[in-house]
């Protein structure tokens, strides 16, 4: 946009929305090392269509719950409209206190609106309760994208990631908001749940052992499709993997840190298993509770995971074996994979040093042998 348009004061909005919608004019025409058809702005459409499955599946279970609750029989149209307009609020309020804070945040600063919150807006409404209170997801949105994000300087810069930040915020300002049964079915006002229903997520009983689980009507298999009370998008695991393959496919996920976080989740929960910690087993965790879609979807962000090859590997199995430690030996909260990943987006930067600082040192070694 020209300098001298009256609209000057709104470019980095203006762009924003030109870019978004089609291509850039923009060219490189000299110095350029690298050249690729691929851009932030694509990378990150990819991740959103990757996270398609796992929304669609929520919105329909979403409507599952709701019907199972109030003890009447599931339809699946039905079903899936009823999770959708209860959803569908919690994406706008993500993407608008989100994005009016990145804006803001850009045209104070006279720059280009960065992209990277396209991926996270669309991540927080996946990652709550169904039945969070609007204006406390606002607020904790705020939260992430100021605190967590731009005073860092915006994408790119950022240590934590913004989405487990903003669960992180909401679980420990408003813990009897996001606690409790109620929180994961949806009701219409008036609505009560049927005495047989409890609400309550697998996870909840983990700390009775596998046979509460099953008792409380949660199998294998019920917890690997997703037909059971949790986040929005967390619960199918199927819906996941269906993301992880887009993801692996395109290149733009690391397996490497997907794959070392299962095996570290199974090296614990075995070990647990063996030394009695728990009768639970090792594969349950795979399927409880958000650590497929934490795994796949929020470990693997680029800008704060570990950057190394081998660093990846040390960076997920240690988000998978610190998800599981969390689950059996704190009571006082079950889901382990939000802290997990904020603590190894903290110890990130120190894992890359380490493997970098040894390589180093090693080839320094065999050149001093020579």
């Amino acid at each position: 946009m020209d300098r001298n348009s009256k609209f000057w004061f709104l470019h980095s909005t203006i762009d924003a929305f030109d870019t978004f919608l089609r291509v850039p004019g923009t060219v490189t025409r000299k110095g350029s090392h690298v050249r690729d058809a691929i851009d932030l702005k694509r990378i990150l459409i990819i991740v959103v269509f990757a996270l398609v499955p796992a929304a669609i599946f929520g919105m329909w279970n979403t409507g599952y719950q709701h019907s199972l609750a109030i003890g009447q029989t599931p339809e699946l149209w039905g079903d899936f409209w009823f999770g959708f307009w209860k959803v569908l609020p919690l994406f706008v309020v993500a993407y608008v206190v989100g994005l009016g804070i990145e804006f803001a945040f850009a045209q104070i600063k006279d720059e280009e609106v960065s992209e990277g919150y396209l991926v996270s807006g669309f991540i927080i409404p996946l990652i709550v309760p169904v039945d969070t209170p609007l204006w406390i997801l606002a607020i904790a949105v705020a939260f992430a994208v100021v605190f967590g994000k731009e005073v860092f300087g915006g994408t790119g810069f950022n240590f934590l990631n913004p989405a487990a930040l903003t669960r992180a915020f909401l679980f420990f300002a408003y813990p009897s908001k996001l606690s409790g049964s109620a929180c994961w079915i949806a009701l219409r006002k008036g609505e009560t749940m049927v005495d047989a229903t409890s609400g309550a997520t697998p996870l909840s009983y983990l700390g009775e052992g596998v046979n509460a689980i099953t008792s409380a009507g949660y199998t294998f298999k019920e917890m690997f499709l997703g037909t059971i009370p949790g986040c929005v998008g967390e619960t199918s695991v199927v819906a996941i993997l269906i993301g992880a393959v887009i993801l692996i496919f395109t290149g733009v996920a690391s397996w490497k840190i997907m794959c070392s976080s299962v095996i570290g989740a199974l090296a614990i929960g075995g070990l647990a298993n063996v030394l009695g910690a728990t009768d639970v087993p090792a594969y349950y965790q795979l399927v409880m509770g958000g650590f497929a879609f934490g795994t796949v979807f929020m470990a693997t962000d680029p800008v704060t995971a570990a950057q190394t090859e081998c660093g990846k590997w040390i960076y997920g199995f240690l988000i998978g074996a610190l998800c599981v430690i969390v689950r059996l030996f704190n009571p006082g909260y079950a889901e382990g994979m939000m802290l997990a990943i904020l603590l190894m987006n903290t110890f990130a930067p120190l894992i890359d040093y380490c493997v970098t600082t040894a390589a180093t040192t090693r080839r320094a070694k065999k050149a001093t042998i020579a």
